[in-house]
């Protein structure tokens, strides 16, 4: 979708596209998955437990983090990565918001 475009659409539908498409590849799912299950700042380990690189894993980081779904602090000679708690909520509250709107199967299909 062209830029020019994003105009027409309310703020909350461009933060809610901006996110998804930050969490729309398998390997930042996954990247995620593992943030949210160790209940911490993850480091180093991403690339022995996902078994890609560490350019790509870096580059996944860098698309969530740009989006803001993942927050990052320097220690030492690495940067860990935790779940940005405050987009973390807009997310849930939008698509709790957007998922309810679905009423129900209709007599139109």
């Amino acid at each position: 979708m062209g830029l020019t475009k994003t105009d027409i659409f309310s703020k909350e539908q461009n933060e809610l596209a901006l996110l998804l498409k930050a969490m729309a590849h398998p390997a930042r799912i996954a990247i995620l998955q593992r943030i949210l299950q160790s209940n911490t700042c993850i480091c180093g380990d991403l690339v022995e437990e996902l078994g890609l690189a560490q350019a790509t894993i870096s580059q996944h980081l860098k698309e969530l983090k740009t989006a803001g779904l993942i927050q990052g602090t320097i220690e030492g000679v690495s940067v860990c990565y935790c779940i940005n708690p405050s987009i973390w909520k807009k997310l849930e509250g939008q698509l709790g918001s957007f998922f309810s709107s679905y009423k129900g199967e209709a007599d139109c299909c």
